[in-house]
């Protein structure tokens, strides 16, 4: 993004290295389904394990049903959750006992945990149970865990990122740039008979339905920008990326704030809001007005 680095912060339950002998323990007849397990409808929920206690295969039941939008392996979720060890009954992680729900990509968890919550819906609570090898196969010693231990979470999905903009569109005004979709992106037309903008101008192209970004706001995004004077494309970063807001160029920082989460919007950026003495990382001489094609994915706080 526009002066961004590109880093990613996560908290979740990190992957580990699987390991062919972990199984549960030998006294422990792993179940074939989660009956035994119990679960209030708390907005804290409270567990109930028959310790000890295996299951044979990952598996996940939908506990209170979501909305539409459903993750997908490569989603980005904000979560709160309860980690406890079957073979204990005992709770090794809590987002609620810490207070603030955890963001994470599921690319960056633990096998059963990505596989329970793939397919799910936001807003669902979900109750996953997985076998060692699709937890933590060499165990995990500064949370009690053994190898060969099964593990239980309870998941409360609280928003996720979308893939493209969502929501309902919005006729732009009269005399910008024209944007149409094609199968790689958005295309740019500028109008022959356009007047070239002197300030920050903020087209809403679709109004989305998620929270909206603030100024400590960590946004994913993805976008394209071009140079007003040619049409021609400055930057291609059709496809997820994420920053803190607070990094980014002053027409960014002032045109995103307040646009919801889902959002395609339309920012033509005068000279002295995104490089006035130009840019050699992009071929951006000086003085350039640009404009760009914003899709909002997501957006985190802190």
């Amino acid at each position: 993004m526009p002066e961004a680095s590109e880093s990613v912060t996560t908290a979740a339950p990190s992957p580990a290295e699987p390991s062919e002998s972990a199984s549960p323990t030998p006294s422990i007849t792993p179940a074939t389904d989660l009956s035994a397990i119990t679960v209030s409808d708390t907005d804290q929920p409270e567990v109930t394990i028959p310790a000890p206690w295996a299951i044979n295969e990952t598996q996940s039941e939908v506990l209170r049903e979501g909305g539409e939008q459903t993750l997908n392996a490569d989603s980005t979720a904000t979560l709160h959750y309860v980690g406890l060890n079957g073979r204990t009954g005992e709770v090794f992680d809590s987002s609620y006992e810490r207070g603030a729900p955890a963001t994470f990509p599921l690319q960056g968890v633990v096998p059963g945990f990505a596989e329970g919550l793939t397919g799910q819906s936001v807003g669902s609570r979900v109750l996953i149970a997985m076998p060692s090898e699709d937890g933590y196969a060499q165990g995990n010693p500064d949370a009690g865990i053994e190898v060969g231990d099964t593990i239980v979470f309870v998941v409360d999905i609280i928003s996720a990122n979308f893939e493209e903009a969502t929501g309902e569109e919005v006729a732009p005004a009269a005399g910008l740039p024209t944007v149409t979709m094609a199968e790689d992106g958005p295309q740019l037309t500028i109008p022959d008979d356009a007047t070239k903008p002197t300030e920050l101008v903020v087209q809403p192209l679709i109004e989305g339905t998620g929270a909206a970004v603030t100024e400590t706001s960590s946004i994913q995004v993805k976008y394209r920008s071009w140079e007003w004077d040619t049409g021609e494309i400055v930057e291609d970063a059709w496809r997820p990326q994420q920053g803190p807001l607070a990094d980014l160029i002053e027409g960014w920082k002032q045109g995103l704030v307040g646009q919801p989460v889902g959002s395609r919007v339309m920012l033509v950026v005068p000279p002295e809001m995104a490089y006035p003495d130009g840019s050699p990382d992009i071929d951006l001489e000086a003085g350039k007005t640009l404009v760009y094609v914003v899709d909002v994915l997501y957006a985190t706080e802190g």
